[in-house]
């Protein structure tokens, strides 16, 4: 019987105690350890880091045992952290990659193994190929954790004041703890939690934290990604207690969520155009931007007046990252609140695009509102939503060839211009709009995203695109 191991657009999760298993767990750092063998990297030694799901330092303990078995070096975080924090706790111990215990923003029920390579990104496509070509090919080796330590195979460390201490060179934290501010923060229960504190505090700004407790089964919400219809007591908070801004991070804190100043949740989309603008106007970073096929036009406009190339992919950062290494990219990011920045890691990181949202409006005197205005008088009005649709796992063939069998000539009236098929299914309209069909890769889901240039015609083009799925 084969082994349920596949890794999707960023890592392998699965359902906890069924196929994501600490047998499972220990089969995909014996095929991790064997690929560093392989490329010569065993010896710099692997980062081991976990978030706070439901038996996450259990099993990253599994992880460094079959590290340890191998002899490989492990440096495993004494707390929950952050993949951002981890990722780059890769470059400052000159290691050969992580191995990190996450499901992301995928729900409760689920747990996940990401590895990333030694540039601290996520793992490219050719990357992955090897790794799952390694699952099962040698038998896996174990090293009890209490043997490892006492033979020096495994050091605890806290990466936390190293990654604040890069990050503070990239945005002026003390100009932000003395700004005044009232930062409302939404850990969602995951690894995020108390990195806002620890950074700002100690000023005239107040940070107010909420689901900064660790709760693995993520009460009130499906799961911890920071979308609209997840964040209703963030936005309640900030409406209700005259805050400046809301942030939201998703279970492990690569993940951004915007709330303006009138507690209305700013889309992921928006964010991208939000932070693009601000390294190009407020910043003057000139350089090439990476983005998936499934995020703002807005960022192509910005790329025409600002003279920087622009670069699509299909959706995942194991397709961004690397492309952004190749292009010495500035910023890359994708409709998941996902941005990652020059001059620190290929990944993801919502700590860090949290700051830099902070500190754009800092640098223009500008509420989010006021700023989001003067991004749309620059490029023009765009709006996004998205349907997220779950389906028995057999009816995926079925549902696959009913949407490739589909070549509408029209949408809501507009001719479509465009049919691309690269990572998905997306039409785009005379008027620029746009819509996509795309099934994840890590779950049972299929997910309908569009981006108008009115907001009258989102749910009626979303509406469209759910018929062509027939679902």
């Amino acid at each position: 019987m084969p082994t349920p191991i596949k890794f999707g657009t960023d890592g392998w999760r699965a359902v906890i105690g069924e196929d994501y298993t600490f047998a499972n767990v220990r089969i995909v750092t014996q095929a991790v350890a064997d690929y560093l063998k392989h490329e010569n990297l065993a010896s710099r030694g692997l980062v081991v880091g976990f978030d706070t799901r439901f038996g996450s330092e259990r099993f990253a303990i599994a992880a460094a045992e079959v590290l340890a078995a191998n002899n490989i070096h492990v440096y495993l975080t004494q707390k929950a952290t952050p993949t951002p924090v981890i990722s780059y706790a890769i470059l400052d111990k000159k290691a050969g990659g992580a191995a990190i215990i996450t499901a992301s923003h995928n729900p409760g029920t689920d747990n996940g193994y990401k590895y990333k390579p030694a540039y601290a990104g996520s793992a490219s496509p050719q990357i992955v190929s090897r790794l799952e070509a390694n699952l099962e090919a040698t038998p896996v080796q174990r090293l009890e954790l209490k043997d490892a330590e006492r033979q020096g195979l495994v050091e605890r460390f806290d990466g936390t004041p190293v990654y604040i201490r890069q990050v503070s060179g990239l945005v002026d934290l003390e100009q932000i703890r003395r700004a005044g501010l009232t930062i409302v923060v939404d850990a969602m229960y995951g690894a995020g939690a108390g990195y806002y504190p620890q950074m700002l505090e100690d000023g005239s700004t107040r940070i107010i934290p909420i689901n900064h407790e660790r709760n693995p089964i993520f009460p009130g919400i499906r799961a911890p990604e920071p979308i609209d219809a997840n964040l209703a007591r963030l936005k309640k908070v900030v409406k209700e207690g005259g805050a400046d801004i809301g942030i939201a991070f998703d279970g492990d804190a690569d993940r951004v969520g915007l709330v303006d100043e009138k507690g209305r949740f700013v889309n992921q989309l928006q964010v991208f155009g939000l932070l693009a603008y601000y390294l190009l106007e407020v910043r003057g970073w000139r350089g090439p931007i990476v983005k998936s096929l499934s995020t703002t036009s807005m960022v192509d406009r910005l790329g025409e007046l600002y003279k920087v190339p622009i670069f699509q992919t299909p959706v995942g950062f194991k397709h961004i990252g690397p492309k952004m290494i190749d292009e010495k990219a500035i910023m890359g990011g994708e409709e998941s609140g996902g941005f990652a920045f020059a001059n620190h890691i290929p990944e993801r990181d919502g700590i860090l695009a949290g700051l830099f949202l902070i500190d754009f409006m800092l640098k223009q005197n500008k509420t989010p509102s006021e700023l989001l205005q003067s991004l749309f008088d620059k490029v023009g009005g765009h709006y996004y939503d998205r349907l997220d649709m779950t389906y028995p796992a057999a009816q995926r063939p079925h549902i696959m060839q009913r949407v490739a069998d589909a070549r509408p000539e029209s949408l809501v009236g507009q001719r479509v211009i465009n049919i691309s098929t690269e990572g998905g299914y997306k039409y785009t309209l005379e008027d620029g709009s746009w819509l996509l069909v795309r099934f994840s890769g890590t779950e049972p889901l299929l997910r309908v995203y569009t981006e108008t240039r009115s907001q009258d015609a989102v749910q009626p083009l979303l509406a469209e695109g759910r018929a062509l799925t027939g679902i």
